[in-house]
């Protein structure tokens, strides 16, 4: 049948529908927002017919189309009833008359207008129609026995529809289609295509929707068998648990036979397994034994006997992870670095085990974890730190009551793996009690040559541990026994200077920090000055703990604008604002005084979290020759003070000091901080050094700090952790320092930066020390030339001791 179109034109206004396609005959509502779309709505009310093209936007998320947004076939239309709503918008009842296309569109002020070509077919019956009706009717009459939600009124007035093009569009609306195939019915003119097309897309939809009933059927059917299943299995159970829970103990004893057959493991292992099954197949199910034997076969089976990861030691690669994960340590991690490439040359952990040795904060156990990722092999950490029990590392054995492994079998069970990096951290914090030594447990598990053969009590197995990476971490290197420091290779990580700190802040702490307190890709910017005052202000340490602290503190207050939208969209921290987050600022940057006083001289103490600065004060006062020393000093402490008492009096003519002024005075040696325990012999020489201030009352240089054990003849002995020291010293703002000659040695640990920015002065002598400290300081002369203290007193002699009384 050829389409016949009776060519009507007429201009109307236009209403672009999103996501809905109206049909001749088809009556909807619809909701009206759009201004251009109410301003076309009153503009139609306002016309005598009240006639609209409704049309189809192409994308329903354009908000206001153009022209080439629209499709150009949609349906002339009328209002049926319109109702205004408080917000502007309009619901509307409408009703299509008659498919139109568009030939031309108005861009009027306010909406669109076109002019709509009516389309018009005729058709003629035959019997090609004819059977296409009753084909589309019986099967839409099947659709509406399957598909609920098709009124019973349409299903009615189909029976008496007999022309094609009505039929068509009037049950397409009914139909769950796309959105471009129901523009295409829309478009397609010709009355016969659209049964055809109807016909095909109403059979789709029951072929769907009997699929589903199959799959539907399906699922039930499998969700009953397996409710019936569990019912079963329940009153199994119930059954097995009145007789004694005799079934289900035999299916647990057949799963461990299976287990121990399959599990790889050693000879000894897998026999004592046996042996073990056998006895439990003896035994009461319920029984107290029974638990304990199936618990100890658990933990047989549960163990990485050969279970290994495979290595992958690429020192290149290493390098750059250690770089990625920590700014600076260059020594550390060249040391590293070496103990990697011996172990890819020989193929397993072969030598010393690595010990990291430094204060809080610096690293140590974040450089275990980046080793671990270098090598791609599993992470452990176990921590020692009040550990004082040896069954804490070897386990108890069997026949206590709650017995189990100890820690180092309990970790390897957890790593699942063979050959991982086993982190002991805190070596040195472990002590002794009657319960015994674990540090004495220890050495075997880190002798290379017998911890193939590891045996916990637990277990009593060997077990072996050599393909394992021990690590461990202190703080305090004497705190670890002598026999356990032997086995181990001490690498030292001093604390970080200014820079590093900093560095470390924008670098690594920040990224993490942000993460964590949920201000990831928001603007929060600090400025390189606000983290040097964090630095210098509001911590002192040698790592970067506290730093890390205080940086998150001022990101939780940042938070908690950001929440409460206090916060603006970039938020900077800087030297100037940092107190408003932080508070009064915990330190002097320059610690002690900054005038050059009598009688205060600055020394240099090295403690487990780093190197600090001890500053010593000595006032004279008349009496009687008592020396006072207070500040919670140790016994080395308080001897180094008697010896610098002893070096002075030997001065006294070279000091111009009378010979007897001892004997009239009282000395009073003070180390601030008195509640802080301090000893050690290298504050000797900033003892005497404040005592020759007092009595000569020549003032110190307060720029200048020193460090040094001193002997009654004055000469300078070296000291130990040089290099915590001296970057003390450059934390507090100190600009010369004062080192023992035989320390020259150990100046090379220190990074350059340090050294640069510091005046270090190799003194031998504590006459070296003196005249390097004491302002205006100037030695007598004897017999017209300037003799060192020690030959002028040679030469003195003892003239002006009084000769002895005799008895007669």
């Amino acid at each position: 049948m050829n389409d016949a179109t009776v060519p009507i034109e007429k201009i109307v206004p236009l209403l672009s529908l999103r996501e809905v396609v109206l049909f001749p005959y088809m009556v909807i509502p619809l909701f009206v927002g759009r201004e251009k779309s109410v301003q076309a709505l009153e503009m139609a009310v306002s016309q005598e017919d009240g006639q609209l093209m409704f049309a189809t936007q192409k994308e329903a998320k354009i908000v206001n189309p153009t022209p080439n947004d629209i499709y150009s076939v949609g349906t002339i239309g009328t209002i049926v009833q319109m109702l205004k709503l408080p917000d502007g918008s309009m619901k509307v009842l409408v009703e299509g008359q008659k498919r139109a296309v568009i030939t031309e569109f108005f861009d009027e002020d306010n909406y669109f207008s076109v002019r709509a070509r009516y389309v018009r077919s005729n058709h003629q019956a035959s019997p090609e129609v004819l059977a296409l009706l009753r084909g589309v009717k019986a099967n839409f009459n099947r659709l509406a026995r399957l598909k609920k939600g098709i009124p019973p009124e349409v299903l009615e007035d189909l029976k008496e529809m007999e022309d094609p093009e009505r039929l068509s569009d009037s049950l397409v609306g009914h139909l769950d289609l796309k959105l471009e195939r129901k523009q295409a019915f829309l478009e397609e003119f010709s009355p016969l295509v659209r049964l055809e097309m109807l016909m095909e897309s109403i059979q789709g939809e029951i072929e769907i929707i009997n699929v589903e009933r199959k799959i539907n059927k399906r699922v039930k059917k499998q969700v009953e068998k397996t409710q019936k299943e569990f019912y079963l299995n329940e009153q199994m159970r119930a059954i097995q648990k009145e007789l004694g829970g005799k079934g289900e103990f035999l299916s647990e004893i057949k799963e461990l036979e299976e287990k121990i057959g399959s599990k790889d493991l050693s000879p000894e292992a897998k026999k004592r397994a046996a042996d073990e099954l056998k006895k439990l197949k003896l035994m009461p199910p319920m029984s107290a034994e029974a638990s304990v034997v199936r618990n100890y076969i658990d933990w047989i089976l549960s163990l990485p006997w050969y279970e290994y990861t495979q290595d992958r030691i690429e020192i290149d690669d290493s390098m750059r992870i250690l770089e990625e994960d920590h700014y600076g340590l260059k020594e550390v991690k060249e040391r590293i670095v070496e103990y990697l490439a011996v172990q890819k040359l020989v193929g397993k952990v072969q030598g010393h085990i690595l010990c990291f040795v430094g204060p809080p904060g610096v690293g140590k156990t974040s450089l275990a974890r980046s080793i671990a990722r270098s090598m791609e092999r599993k992470f452990v950490r176990l921590s020692l730190g009040g550990v004082r029990d040896e069954a804490e590392i070897r386990g108890h054995r069997r026949t206590y009551v709650g017995a189990m492994p100890g820690k180092i079998i309990q970790s390897m069970k957890r790593v699942g793996s063979g050959n991982p990096v086993f982190l002991l951290d805190e070596v040195d914090k472990m002590s002794t009690d009657f319960r015994g030594d674990p540090s004495s447990a220890l050495l075997e598990v880190l002798d290379p040559e017998q911890n193939n053969t590891f045996n916990d009590h637990y277990l009593d197995l060997d077990y072996d541990l050599s393909h394992v990476m021990f690590i461990t971490t202190a703080n305090y290197l004497p705190a670890i026994p002598p026999p356990l420091r032997d086995r181990m290779e001490i690498i030292k990580i001093a604390g970080y200077t200014e820079l590093e700190k900093l560095q470390i802040a924008k670098r690594h702490l920040m990224e993490k920090q942000l993460e964590r307190t949920g201000l990831k890709g928001r603007s929060v910017l600090f400025t390189d000055g606000a983290i040097l005052r964090i630095i210098r202000q509001y911590t002192r340490e040698a790592g970067v703990r506290n730093l890390e602290r205080e940086i998150a503190s001022i990101l939780r207050k940042l938070a908690k604008d950001v929440v409460r939208k206090k916060a603006g969209s970039s938020m900077k921290i800087t030297s100037r604002n940092i107190q408003k987050y932080l508070g009064v600022q915990k330190f002097r940057y320059e610690k002690g005084e900054t005038e050059d006083r009598i009688g205060i001289a600055k020394g240099l103490a090295w403690t487990e979290v780093g190197g600090e600065l001890l500053v010593i004060e000595v006032t004279v006062l008349p009496g009687r020759g008592k020396l006072i020393v207070t500040g919670k000093l140790g016994d080395v402490m308080k001897e180094s003070a008697q010896a610098a008492v002893s070096y002075i009096r030997s001065r006294a003519d070279m000091l111009g000091l009378e010979k007897r002024f001892y004997q009239r005075l009282d000395i009073h040696i003070h180390v601030p901080e008195g509640a802080t325990p301090k000893d050690g012999p290298s504050a000797g020489i900033t003892m005497a050094t404040a005592l020759a201030s007092a009595l000569i009352k020549k003032p110190v240089k307060s720029s200048l700090a020193m460090t040094g054990e001193i002997t009654l003849r004055g000469r300078v002995l070296p000291i130990g952790g040089l290099k915590e020291k001296i970057l003390a010293a450059h934390r507090a703002g100190i600009t010369e320092v004062l080192v023992p000659s035989e320390n020259e040695k150990d100046t090379k640990e220190i990074p350059a930066k340090i050294t640069n920015a510091l005046q270090i002065h190799f003194v031998g002598h504590m006459d070296d020390v003196l005249k390097k400290a004491v302002v205006g300081l100037e030695f007598l002369e004897m017999d017209g030339e300037t003799l060192h203290p020690s030959e002028a007193i040679f030469r003195q002699g003892f003239r002006d001791i009084p000769p002895m009384i005799s008895p007669s």
